[in-house]
């Protein structure tokens, strides 16, 4: 959402309460369908997930119908995939990122 928890605006409208990125919500049912991880562990769905929009162009819309409406089977597919591409390599940056901080944090011998 464009305004976060805990943050008002007084003088913007309430409509922009529903302005969103559309891939937000494709990116964590791809994560959750994809990471028994994501499923159990908070940090790393939202991890993972920031990696993974941060990949993607933004699209900011209102409403999910409006844009999946106006697209082709073949716009759908290509964002499907697209979004499939952009997990799997936040998954393996964040795992890897955590790999290296593990063994960074080991005691020398």
């Amino acid at each position: 959402m464009l305004l976060g928890a805990g943050q008002r605006v007084e003088h913007i409208a309430s409509g922009v309460d529903s302005v969103h990125n559309y891939y937000e919500n494709l990116v964590l049912v791809e994560l959750q369908k994809t990471s028994e991880r994501s499923r159990t562990d908070g940090d790393f769905l939202a991890d993972a997930a920031c990696v993974a929009l941060n990949r993607l162009p933004p699209r900011y819309i209102r409403h999910d119908v409006d844009m999946t409406f106006f697209m082709s089977t073949q716009e759908l597919a290509e964002i499907e995939e697209k979004v499939s591409k952009a997990v799997s390599d936040a998954i393996a940056y964040v795992e890897e990122r955590e790999a290296a901080r593990a063994m960074a944090e080991q005691p020398q011998e």
